[in-house]
């Protein structure tokens, strides 16, 4: 700005373009996230949609919860935002730069929280973030911890943003989750988030955020120290986390052919619903024809 108004032939400093400034009411701020960008006409129906199926399920004892991959972690002793209370002068060394640690790679968080206890659970992958992961980690917590909570129900409602490994329009998610309602008896309901609405998933502000602050300043050394504060993460208002080390091996790039969705339409496994079928359906489990037992004469 200075050198500009100096090429006009405005003799002025540095200091005095600072200090007008300053008097005209100017400072210098960083960019702000406000704008949202255009938004889905049905956004808001949809999250009526979504809070009424909530109510409904919540009514009868069954299930409601929020799905989310958190953030991928380096392990290692890297730097970790924000800060920790350590004697004057003594701040916890870690490496300079950020490469990731071949023999110890990153951690995949993939979380679960029922809205109706409060509670989170947490599947620490060391490989893929991909929909056989998160699946898996809903199956998981539905037989450690959801079963005992809830024993009388026979359907979950999920709640799970649009992209990711849980999108909408991931085949492989639907492909896992038929296959988690067949193993478990449970007719599972998938309500999406509308598009560029993902920060009011409440995994996000309920467990998430939680997370990262109990874990803020301490580098992640080992993935056990990334399970162990996991599962310390509580707050004032009764949260509670349980979480695991998940060690398999998801591959990626895996292919569902189209006869295969077909099918699972048509046997009437996938049942989309009439208000955006795209982002509300219902996967049953398959429905197997019992022989008649034979006939003594």
């Amino acid at each position: 700005m200075t050198k500009g108004l100096r090429e006009k032939g405005h003799q002025v400093s540095d200091f005095v373009v600072r200090r007008l400034l300053r008097e005209g009411g100017y400072s210098l701020q960083a960019n702000v996230k406000t704008a949202e960008g255009g938004q889905h006409v049905d956004r808001d129906a949809q999250f009526g949609y979504l809070n009424d199926q909530a109510v409904a399920h919540m009514a009868t004892g069954d299930p409601v919860i929020s799905v989310d991959s958190k953030k991928k972690e380096l392990v290692g002793n890297f730097k970790n935002g924000g800060r920790e209370w350590h004697p004057k002068g003594e701040p916890e060394s870690v490496k300079v730069h950020d490469f990731v640690d071949p023999a110890l790679g990153k951690a995949n968080p993939y979380g679960v929280y029922d809205v109706a206890n409060n509670t989170g659970w947490v599947s620490v992958g060391t490989d893929h973030d991909t929909a056989a992961f998160a699946v898996n980690t809903i199956g998981t917590w539905w037989r450690q911890v959801g079963q005992s909570m809830h024993p009388t129900a026979s359907r979950l409602l999920i709640c799970a943003d649009g992209g990711g490994s849980n999108g909408y329009r991931t085949r492989l998610w639907k492909t896992e989750l038929a296959a988690l309602a067949e193993s478990t008896g449970l007719t599972i309901t998938v309500c999406h988030l509308p598009p560029g609405t993902s920060k009011w998933n409440k995994i996000e502000h309920r467990l998430f955020s939680y997370i990262s602050m109990n874990w803020r300043g301490r580098p992640l050394t080992s993935h056990e120290v990334i399970v162990k504060t996991i599962a310390a993460t509580t707050t004032g208002t009764g949260l509670t986390v349980r979480a695991e080390l998940d060690e398999g091996t998801y591959p990626t790039g895996v292919k569902i052919p189209d006869q295969d969705m077909k099918t699972l339409e048509t046997t009437g496994v996938l049942t989309r619903h009439d208000f955006h079928g795209e982002w509300n359906y219902t996967l049953t489990p398959a429905k197997t024809d019992t022989p008649e037992p034979d006939q003594v004469d």
